[in-house]
């Protein structure tokens, strides 16, 4: 009898900006010596720490409705620490100002703490009590949900969301678990994956397709807050030449209930 794998609780963010093609979202390119979508074209995101809890405890705004405090904080946090570990991007406010982190303030930050955080030697909590910053989890907006099948080996409980990236942050991938990255619309990132020029999973590329109906961040942003967040766990089915039917809720939004892939659903 083989245990199912427990679903890992994680957090993306979809950095986007208007570019002269359309709206754009920044993307990363995995480490092909990692195990999960190596080498895939994703968004900055990761699992949600113990140490993001903590942090979700101090803040009192609620939100989110629909869920426990904390919990739905936490999954924020960890969204904004690691966009801020994997591109350099931070989402937090000097406290008492309701103005983002200025890019000077943010090229400091990068160089005294980024490398330190990704190492582990020092905490997300540790770096906003020392530079009196508050993490800004109201700037991002919840886009979608979805959980691992329950026959893959590593799982995840990941919550997506959106955020307008602010103008003078630089992103830059770390160098580590990303090995480069790409500000990209939404139809070209599926365009070139076709062509063979880049790699996307399954949820990522259904999650592009519906960022791509929006043409610009205002009017993404306007949908995901109009929009009801329906969890997504696709159930697979296996087809002859290596191919899958995967099956996912039609009321999630992404066009239909059912689709054919040629790759596993989150490998």
């Amino acid at each position: 009898m083989t245990l199912e794998a427990t679903a890992r609780p994680a957090a993306t963010i979809m950095l986007l900006r208007d570019g002269g093609d359309g709206m754009e979202v920044f993307m990363v390119v995995r480490h092909h010596a990692i195990d999960f979508a190596s080498g895939a074209l994703v968004f900055p995101g990761g699992r949600v720490e113990e140490a993001d809890y903590a942090l979700a405890a101090q803040l009192l705004d609620r939100v989110d409705p629909d869920e426990p405090e904390t919990a739905a904080m936490a999954f924020r946090i960890a969204a904004i620490r690691e966009t801020f570990e994997e591109c350099g991007v931070l989402l937090a406010r000097p406290r008492g100002s309701n103005r983002i982190v200025s890019a000077a303030r943010l090229k400091l930050l990068d160089e005294q703490h980024r490398a330190a955080l990704n190492a582990g030697s020092i905490g997300f909590d540790t770096v906003l009590e020392s530079e009196g910053l508050l993490p800004a989890p109201d700037l991002l907006v919840r886009f979608a949900h979805w959980i691992t099948p329950v026959n893959q080996p590593k799982r995840y409980d990941t919550h997506f969301f959106l955020a307008a990236a602010p103008r003078e942050h630089l992103a830059v991938h770390d160098g580590g678990e990303a090995v480069d990255s790409i500000w990209i619309t939404p139809q070209r990132a599926l365009s070139e994956t076709e062509a063979g020029r880049y790699k996307l999973v399954f949820v990522t590329a259904k999650n592009l397709e519906k960022l791509g109906r929006s043409r610009s961040v205002k009017e993404a942003m306007d949908m995901a807050r109009s929009s009801d967040i329906v969890t997504v766990q696709p159930r697979g089915t296996r087809l002859e030449g290596g191919k899958r039917l995967l099956r996912i809720p039609p009321e999630a939004g992404y066009g239909g209930s059912e689709f054919i892939v040629e790759m596993p659903p989150a490998s």
